[in-house]
């Protein structure tokens, strides 16, 4: 899978990762922690899933030297292996009665900013938990901090990911409260991480106007894996070449069941829409259409 995207060139390699987080508890009590976790599996894969659980067949997969029965018995082995560990996070989560986001999209389309806009505006009032998965830096994680919400760095290194045993390390050290809202911001990337599991309740992909309309189709994986498409940065709309509209219609040929929404974390347009969908998730309630393609138009500066 990964052979693909670059993340990895051998096999059997060990997969380091490390948290790091300052998480608070009731007043004025802040604890920070950092662990270092370091775990081997089978990580030469190259993705290109999208069959009926968003993974494809995988007869497009190459890699040089080995053999395409050998690949694919990699690629089952991860994905069984992965599968496992989400199966024992979403258990878990739901035993917490704790709803779980997978944010995903390519490198620069927003997602930091628009969940510190969005953690600046619901809390304390929506309790929410934030896992950051980047390859290297806890810049992200800083910015998240600052808003008070209890936070954890995941940085993967040559991961172009994140996968289910690095979040179930990030779950335990991180101890959301039950009941509440956990948002995992993923690795900025439009392919590898749609194949992954981790244990959530909707998979939310972000994309921004500044980015192409075309992406839907030219990355199929991510948006048939998606219960929603957050179009992000709707206030450049104006000032790049993006159909709305086009967006729409290509991520809904991909996954005709996939939600829509637009936003600008600047000026505020479509964050009521996004807030509405994020408390519906927050109160437990089965992940559902989102409303129609909101305005297409930005709001005005």
């Amino acid at each position: 899978m990964c052979q693909v995207c670059g993340c990895s060139a051998n096999r059997d390699h060990e997969h380091d990762h490390h948290l790091d987080h300052d998480h608070h508890h009731g007043q004025g009590h802040t604890h920070g922690h950092e662990h270092h976790h370091g775990h081997h599996h089978d990580h030469n894969h190259g993705h290109n899933h999208q069959d009926g659980d968003g993974r494809a067949p995988l007869n497009a997969v190459h890699a040089p030297g080995i053999g395409r029965a050998r690949i694919i018995q990699v690629e089952q082995d991860i994905l069984s292996e992965n599968d496992r560990y989400a199966a024992a996070n979403r258990a878990r989560l739901e035993a917490a009665d704790i709803v779980a986001l997978n944010l995903m999209s390519g490198p620069g389309a927003g997602k930091t900013t628009l969940l510190v806009r969005t953690l600046s505006d619901l809390l304390p009032a929506l309790p929410i938990a934030v896992i950051e998965g980047d390859q290297e830096t806890s810049f992200d994680a800083e910015r998240i901090r600052a808003t008070g919400a209890a936070t954890i760095q995941i940085n993967t290194g040559r991961g172009c990911h994140l996968d289910a045993h690095m979040v179930g390390h990030a779950i335990d050290s991180l101890q959301p409260a039950p009941g509440s809202l956990l948002i995992i911001e993923n690795v900025g990337n439009l392919v590898c991480p749609a194949g992954f599991d981790l244990g959530e309740t909707a998979k939310v992909v972000m994309l921004s106007v500044t980015e192409g309309d075309d992406k839907p189709l030219k990355y199929p994986g991510m948006f048939h894996a998606a219960d929603l498409m957050v179009v992000t940065k709707t206030d450049l709309l104006p000032y790049v070449s993006f159909d709305l509209d086009r967006c729409v219609d290509f991520a809904r040929r991909v996954n005709p069941k996939i939600g829509v929404l637009t936003v600008s974390a600047t000026t505020g347009q479509g964050l009521d829409a996004w807030y509405d969908w994020l408390k519906r998730q927050g109160r437990g309630r089965h992940v559902a259409a989102a409303p129609g393609l909101a305005e297409a138009a930005p709001a005005a500066p």
